[in-house]
């Protein structure tokens, strides 16, 4: 194909293609027609790219015209630039580089990168180039990225800066002001108080270790040699006590910064003994003990707040400061012991089984820990408990007037064993923590039940042979009395011997002990009962014959509160015992077998004994004046109000005893109750005529002396006898 067709051909072909060029250019220009947002590009007529390192809301390619590029930062979530180690990633507008963070410089000397793989940074070192700008009472001390200013060892920060800052400012730690307690007079407290001075004028922060010996020597010497502070009153001794305590808590404090980090005990030659911890502060727990106690807290309790320097915790076990504490009162929780001890506690009589340990720490806020504090406590003295004795944890709490006093509250006790006995706190808002133990019992009011009881079975013991042995007496009125201090006498005895469960679990012994005083004390209510019963007789019934039969008098005096006992016991047997005394349960109503009985028959008693006197002055109304009969008048009258006394006043005024808080009301019916049978006595025998003359010859026959000698006053009292025979026998010599 050469020659002249050939080249035609060839140029051609070269316009067509030309000609199709421009028809694609043509087409081009009018696809980018559509204009696109900032930060793209045009991709075809209907359609724009996002610049590298932007974004649309529709992804890299949209449609939009109204959509716009926005600059992805590549330093956030979700897909953040992995820069490295001590590193920051910048954003830039469609892009980011890599940084050293402040305090680190790249080894490379490339200031900007793009991944870890290019990072070299390393931390500088502030403080050994003289960049830090740490005051001159501190001490630079270089941190990964930064650096700190510490104070020195003996310093603290002056008010207003913290350690560790980079502003931090520091002084000398000095001895803290501490002075004699005001209003207390005494040269041994005034002596000791001078050689506090001293050791202030001479105290420097490297000697602290030697000042806190000294000052525990001091402390020792002045409890062990307390010459006139034995004077002292207890509040007095009380408010020397609360003073050594919290000056002690913050000498120690204060002087302990001074000292090194790490762990300090001492033990002087008296027992006392200081063992305390300086440590940075951190997580964890630590133990801080010796031979006295031992105490476990968390880092963080120990740390004050706003300081970042080294914490501070230490615990002081001193023996001789028990001098000061004796006799202390004891703040008890009255309402948690209510419900232990079901019965109101009105105090307890302390006594220390441990040494006082006083505990200080960095942080001065304790009223309420974030954790709890756990102590052991060694017993120096293993002490028997008795029934409603136990073994407490309470601390030295001191009120608003500079005194003290011993707490329980947010203290309890975990365990006890091996000789020691653990326990945990809520708070250490005390001076102290300490051992101790109380006797639920009131010993005032326990020593008037003894001595009363024991009296009053004396007395119901002489009644009783008094109403066997004296014939001259006898009738159904002194039957009555017989079987009615029979009742009392086993019930009374029951009850002294045991009322008390000490073993704590509820036992056949102490139902038992509980079946018979329900039984006893129900019995000599209806033996009370009969005596009004046989009062009404005597009194309404006059000169109409007896009352009622020996036979039945027996039945109902022994067989009513039989068949009551004996259904409670088949109905409820486990209202017999209580966990801590051998009487009913208070659960399900079942006092109620008793209270119940007992409130019919006083209040019956007492209709009969209104009813016999109202009688009493209607019959004898109609009477002719009478100096005889008037002495009736007198002797019956006396007997009937002396019986609602005996025999219904003692018991209506347990049964009103509803409030157990009420001290005075708990008093007096113990009294009453217990002199019951003094009060028998008295009524039934000394005032009797002819129980006083029996009485006569029955010393008359002992101290051998002939019993004519008083034969002109037994013909009288026949005479008397024989004048009064129309009422009865029994009552001839009243």
């Amino acid at each position: 194909m050469g020659g002249p067709h050939g080249g035609l051909f060839l140029l051609f072909h070269v316009l067509c293609f030309l000609l199709t060029l421009s028809e694609v250019g043509s087409q081009n220009s009018k696809a980018c027609a559509l204009r696109c947002p900032p930060n793209s590009s045009c991709v075809n007529g209907t359609a724009c790219r996002c610049a590298p390192g932007f974004i649309s809301s529709s992804g890299e390619i949209f449609t939009d015209p109204l959509e716009s590029c926005d600059d992805i930062n590549e330093c956030g979530p979700p897909s953040a630039v992995d820069c490295g180690s001590s590193a920051d990633c910048l954003n830039t507008e469609g892009g980011y580089y890599c940084t050293c963070s402040p305090g680190y410089e790249p080894v490379s000397g490339a200031a900007v990168f793009r991944n870890e793989s290019e990072n070299t940074c390393r931390g500088k070192n502030e403080c050994s180039s003289g960049e830090h700008r740490c005051h001159n009472s501190t001490v630079c001390v270089n941190t990964a990225g930064s650096y700190r200013c510490h104070c020195r060892q003996g310093w603290e920060p002056k008010p207003g800066f913290g350690d560790k800052q980079k502003n931090t400012t520091c002084k000398e730690i000095s001895f803290p002001l501490w002075t004699a307690p005001p209003g207390i007079k005494s040269q041994r407290l005034s002596a000791f108080f001078e050689r506090v001075q001293k050791m202030s004028r001479d105290f420097k922060p490297a000697t602290a270790k030697k000042s806190m010996q000294d000052l525990v020597r001091s402390v020792d010497d002045l409890l062990k040699n307390s010459g006139d502070l034995e004077s002292l009153d207890q509040p007095s001794k009380h408010v020397t006590a609360t003073h050594l305590l919290s000056g002690l808590e913050e000498t120690l404090r204060t002087l302990a910064k001074a000292i090194p980090k790490g762990s300090f005990t001492y033990r002087s030659d008296d027992g006392t003994e200081l063992s305390l911890v300086v440590q940075e502060q951190g997580k964890g727990n630590v133990t801080v003990g010796q031979s006295h106690a031992r105490m476990l807290l968390d880092w963080t309790v120990a740390a004050a707040a706003g300081e970042s320097g080294p914490s501070v915790v230490g615990i002081l076990s001193s023996q001789n400061m028990k001098k000061l504490l004796a006799n202390a009162s004891l703040k008890l929780d009255l309402e948690k012991l209510k419900e232990t001890y079901e019965s109101p506690v009105r105090g307890a009589k302390v006594t220390l089984l441990s040494a006082v340990s006083s505990v200080f720490l960095s942080n001065t806020n304790t009223e309420k820990l974030d954790s709890n504090v756990s102590f052991a406590f060694t017993l120096h003295e293993q002490p028997e408990l008795k029934p409603r004795q136990e073994l407490i944890c309470a601390f030295w709490k001191k009120d608003s007037n500079g005194n003290g006093s011993w707490a329980t509250s947010g203290c309890w006790k975990m365990g006890s064993g091996n000789g020691s006995i653990t326990c945990q706190c809520s708070h250490l808002s005390s001076f102290a923590i300490l051992m101790a133990h109380y006797d639920v019992e009131d010993p005032k009011l326990a020593l008037i039940t003894k001595v009363g009881l024991a009296l009053s079975l004396a007395c119901l013991l002489l009644c009783i042979l008094t109403f066997l042995l004296v014939r001259p007496i006898q009738g159904s009125r002194t039957t009555v009395h017989l079987h009615l201090c029979i009742c009392l006498f086993v019930g009374s005895a029951i009850f002294l011997a045991g009322i008390e469960n000490e073993g704590g679990e509820v036992g056949t012994r102490c139902r038992l002990v509980a079946v018979l005083l329900h039984y006893c004390f129900l019995a000599a209510f209806c033996w009370m009962s009969l005596e009004g019963v046989e009062l009404y007789f005597l009194v309404v019934r006059v000169f109409q014959g007896q009352g009622l039969r020996k036979l039945w008098l027996c039945l109902i005096g022994y067989g009513v509160p039989l068949l009551i006992v004996g259904i409670s016991a088949g109905a409820y047997s486990k209202g017999y015992g209580r966990e801590k005394f051998c009487w009913l349960n208070f659960e399900g109503g079942f006092l109620w077998s008793f209270v119940g009985p007992v409130t019919f028959i006083v209040l019956g008693n007492a209709i009969i004994f209104v009813i016999t006197v109202w009688k009493l002055t209607q019959k004898f109304s109609e009477i002719n004046p009478d100096i005889k009969k008037l002495k009736k008048v007198r002797v019956l009258t006396i007997t009937a109000i002396a019986q609602l006394f005996v025999l219904g006043c003692t018991w209506v005024f347990g049964l009103l005893l509803f409030d157990p808080e009420s001290w005075v009301l708990s008093y007096i019916f113990s009294i009453l109750n217990c002199l019951q049978g003094f009060f028998l006595f008295v009524l039934y025998c000394l005032l009797n005529k002819k129980v006083r003359e029996e009485y006569r010859r029955w010393a008359c026959m002992v101290a051998g002396n002939r019993y004519s000698e008083f034969a002109t006053t037994t013909s009288g009292s026949g005479s008397s006898h024989n004048q009064t025979q129309a009422l009865r026998p029994s009552e001839s010599g009243m």
